[in-house]
């Protein structure tokens, strides 16, 4: 084995401080306005409603992972777990890294996949596990001194458009993003009069954008497939671009009824599920228009792309949920893909701020809602203050 290949350490880190790193919910209580109210599963305990902060989403926080090889080249990537995560890193996930090939990911992520199943197969260990595949195609770039997006197949198109998600609408029309995603407010526990307010929210933001532009509503899997189908049939006058994450994600069957009774919806979602194996029947059953899968959350890097390929089967495109650039490369070179999400970071929801807060150098922002993939090897990141490193 050539050692400059051979991986020699893995370090794993918290990051110190809100906002930074791969852990969305870590933007403190300010961000997106004080009091914006966001439906979400704990909807029907008052004391949970109001912010997705209160029921404990955000105690984990963002991580940091470092690849490094014998010659000292270091791949590095930001995920969410914290603690948790960097002990199976560093207690269990290392023995298959050390001493190894880095050009060796799928073996690696396989070994990975199967070494972890006792602790669950979706959520933390899949995460943790996400991590370490983007650090390893970070690595892997900077050894190459290619992109990863050279890496993966090469671009299929120049340019990435935009859509948005945040508070406001027409703030999000106003920095030049092709579509806008808003949060909905109520659910199925606030009954008829929450539906009303809901319908309400959306004419708002409708009429604040005018007729053409395309606005998506996330609705974060807080609703049952019956309130689902009452708001689709309500709010069909508002021509909704697609309904999001509308069910839990194990709903397969829910979101057939919902997909039934409005076929000319689209429905999307994708972001809470975990492997190529929770996505196999939403793809073969085509009950869902667009997937969403977290490329931090799902398994990495390699794993979206196997569940790229089986999208592509049946003609579904696959568009990422946030992850900033490591979204952007799978963008890039996909066919199917025909935009990426953008997650407004600021706290106001107005203006662009990198996904990741403070923690990179090199983390590019979109312009006017769109986006070229630079030439700098890996993902074209590197720490930006070492102090916000914490190891764990």
């Amino acid at each position: 084995m050539d050692d400059r290949f051979r991986i020699a350490a893995v370090n794993t880190f918290r990051v110190a401080g809100k906002g930074s790193g791969g852990d969305y919910f870590q933007q403190g209580k300010e961000h997106w306005l004080i009091g914006t109210l966001i439906a979400n599963p704990m909807s029907g305990y008052p004391e949970y409603k109001a912010s997705r902060l209160s029921w404990g989403i955000d105690v984990m926080g963002s991580i940091v992972v470092e690849i490094v090889t014998e010659d000292g080249t270091t791949g590095v990537a930001t995920g969410f777990g914290g603690e948790p995560a960097s002990w199976l890193i560093r207690n269990h996930f290392d023995r298959f890294l050390r001493g190894t090939d880095a050009r060796r990911i799928n073996r690696i992520g396989d070994q990975l996949f199967r070494a972890s199943m006792p602790y669950g197969r979706t959520g933390l260990p899949v995460a943790a596990i996400s991590a370490v595949d983007l650090a390893l195609w970070d690595l892997l770039g900077k050894l190459r001194e290619e992109p990863v997006v050279n890496l993966i197949g090469g671009r299929s198109r120049d340019e990435i458009t935009f859509y948005c998600t945040g508070p406001q609408s027409d703030a999000i029309k106003e920095m030049g993003f092709w579509g806008a995603k808003v949060p909905l407010p109520h659910s199925h526990f606030d009954g008829p009069a929450g539906l009303r307010e809901n319908v309400a929210f959306l004419a708002a933001h409708r009429e604040q954008v005018g007729p053409d532009f395309p606005l998506m509503v996330d609705c974060y899997m807080s609703l049952t497939p019956t309130y689902a189908i009452e708001l689709a049939t309500a709010a069909r006058h508002l021509d909704i671009h697609w309904w999001e994450e509308a069910l839990h994600p194990g709903d397969l069957e829910g979101y057939r009824l919902i997909k039934a009774a409005h076929p000319g919806v689209k429905w999307t979602t994708g972001e809470h599920d975990y492997g190529r194996y929770s996505f196999r029947r939403l793809i073969e059953e085509r009950t869902i228009d667009i997937l969403q899968p977290d490329v931090m959350w799902v398994g990495g890097l390699s794993e979206l792309l196997r569940i790229g390929a089986q999208a592509e089967a049946y003609d579904i495109p696959v568009i990422p949920h946030g992850s900033g650039p490591y979204s952007y490369h799978f963008i890039a070179s996909r066919t199917l893909s025909p935009h990426c999400e953008y997650v407004a970071a600021s706290p106001d929801g107005h203006s662009l701020r990198p996904v990741f807060g403070d923690l990179f150098v090199g983390e590019p922002l979109p312009q006017d809602g769109r986006l070229t993939i630079g030439d700098a090897p890996g993902f074209g990141m590197t720490i930006r203050d070492r102090s916000m490193l914490i190891p764990c």
